[in-house]
């Protein structure tokens, strides 16, 4: 989820350059309780870990193959699995725009993993599609008891770069929170 406001500077800069004005947008992180969760996941895996540690080291003295690459997958499940959900929680994406230049660059702890340039066919050619990926089952039973069920779908904001091809930017399901983006991107 990014920011929709230029109020919200802890997650929007603004950058002055010789080339002008550019705005970085950033994606806000998770709320505290999946921290909670993460916590709750890490205690059980080192606990997990710890129970296995000692038949693990007896495995591996054996020298057998079969024991050795058992034990070495299980100690690699017991490492990587907390190391990955970690490095998930420090994910951020992050949206530069700079007159007909947008960039999506995406972080793990705070070092750049991936970026994407893209040279926009003009500086406003950044759109938004709504999507329905399923039927709309509630609305047809047109009853008002069924209008929290309705499937809304979620909106798609695309950029067009210089050779008429359309890149995937951003989705949410809120429409107003999409077209506040579009328009914040647009602004620069």
């Amino acid at each position: 989820m990014f920011p929709v406001s230029e109020e919200e500077t802890d997650r929007i800069d603004f950058i002055e350059s010789s080339a002008g004005k550019a705005i970085v947008v950033k994606s806000y992180g998770l709320p505290l309780i999946f921290w909670g969760y993460l916590t709750a996941i890490l205690v059980v895996m080192g606990f997990m870990f710890l129970a296995v540690n000692t038949p693990i080291q007896k495995l591996l003295a054996t020298g057998d193959p079969i024991n050795v690459a058992l034990s070495i997958a299980v100690l690699f499940v017991l490492i990587g699995l907390p190391l990955t959900l970690v490095c998930l929680y420090f994910y951020e994406k992050s949206i530069v725009k700079q007159g007909s230049e947008l960039s999506l660059v995406h972080k793990v702890f705070w070092i750049a993993v991936w970026k994407k340039k893209i040279v926009l066919k003009d500086s406003h050619s950044i759109e938004l599609n709504h999507f329905m990926d399923s039927p709309n089952v509630a609305k047809m039973k047109s009853d008002s008891t069924m209008k929290g069920f309705e499937n809304k779908g979620y909106y798609e904001l695309y950029a067009t770069n210089n050779q008429d091809d359309r890149i995937f930017i951003d989705r949410h399901s809120r429409k107003a929170d999409m077209v506040k983006l579009r328009d914040l991107l647009k602004k620069f």
